[in-house]
């Protein structure tokens, strides 16, 4: 029997982009349930600054202060939208300028307390290993 198929990872850069009150800011896209932390795929000439930077502007409308950039972890976890696929993160922690407001493939946002249990669907990486590393 063949050995199943095993699909690349989905490699992306997320942001933790924090309030003055220590939330999180945590998205959802369109057609979907679960809520995660901002940014996305890298195009193949960008870096993970460049990635968040644009995955920032287009989600949500702001600037991402690079001098902010701050390099956290890399996390994988099963992927929260396409079923048996693992996603991979470069997370970092960032702040912007700006308000953020909804745009783009984004439907909901919100400011969530990571010492908080969970009042809502999160994807995998967020809730299995991105608020773990937070609480820590």
């Amino acid at each position: 029997m063949p050995a199943p198929e095993t699909k690349a990872p989905i490699r992306i850069v997320a942001a933790v982009i924090r309030d003055e009150h220590g939330r999180i800011l945590l998205v959802r896209k369109q057609g979907t349930q679960a809520f995660m932390q901002p940014g996305g795929k890298r195009e193949p000439h960008e870096d993970a600054a460049a990635t968040l930077a644009r995955e920032i502007r287009e989600e949500l409308g702001c600037t991402v202060r690079p001098d902010t950039l701050r390099f956290l972890s890399n996390l994988s976890a099963p992927a929260a939208n396409e079923a048996g696929q693992m996603v991979e993160a470069a997370l970092y922690e960032a702040q912007i300028e700006g308000e953020p407001a909804i745009s783009a493939e984004i439907a909901e946002m919100t400011w969530f307390d990571p010492d908080s249990p969970p009042d809502l669907v999160l994807a995998p990486l967020t809730r299995d290993r991105v608020l773990p590393l937070l609480r820590a």
